[in-house]
């Protein structure tokens, strides 16, 4: 791994295979590994809160003093160490909606850098949704409100004119 993966979109991979994996046998497994799973879901969407990373802490605690088995005690180890190693990645999820490895699709915004646009209509052609819009030879905009941020725009053009943050 390195800058290009996204540490809370990580945890959520490592998760959803132990929640998918639980046995169901026991409430601090069943329960609290899919209450985490929906907590990471809430972040990599842009609708978390700070109060949502103690939540997380709390039901990590519990899942690995409560659960049977060593999957529901070592499911949480994902979740801790990467809030005690990565916990700016997570504010930034929250606080700022942001995503530095660009890999959560709903934090993602593209945008047309106006200096390198030459008008060349290659993203408006491929954008299912209409929302670039610009005439031939002149800058184009994204509406961001139409956007469903595909990055189709983003891997036609040749001039790197479209930018993803």
């Amino acid at each position: 791994m390195d800058d290009t993966d996204c540490i809370v979109d990580v945890a959520k991979f490592y998760l959803e295979f132990t929640v998918d994996e639980s046995c169901g046998k026991c409430a601090p497994c069943r329960v609290g590994g899919r209450t985490l799973f929906n907590y990471l879901e809430k972040i990599t969407a842009g609708k978390g809160t700070m109060e949502d990373l103690d939540q997380m802490r709390d039901i990590c605690q519990a899942m690995q003093r409560a659960s049977l088995c060593g999957l529901g005690q070592t499911a949480p180890n994902p979740i801790l160490s990467t809030l005690r190693y990565f916990l700016d990645e997570y504010q930034e999820h929250i606080e700022q909606r942001k995503c530095r490895a660009t890999k959560c699709k709903k934090l993602l915004r593209y945008s047309i850098d106006a200096t390198k646009c030459v008008g060349c209509t290659a993203c408006a052609r491929v954008c299912p949704v209409t929302a670039i819009t610009g005439e031939r030879k002149k800058t184009h905009v994204i509406d961001q409100a139409k956007c469903i941020k595909c990055g189709q725009c983003f891997e036609v053009c040749k001039f790197a004119a479209v930018k993803r943050s």
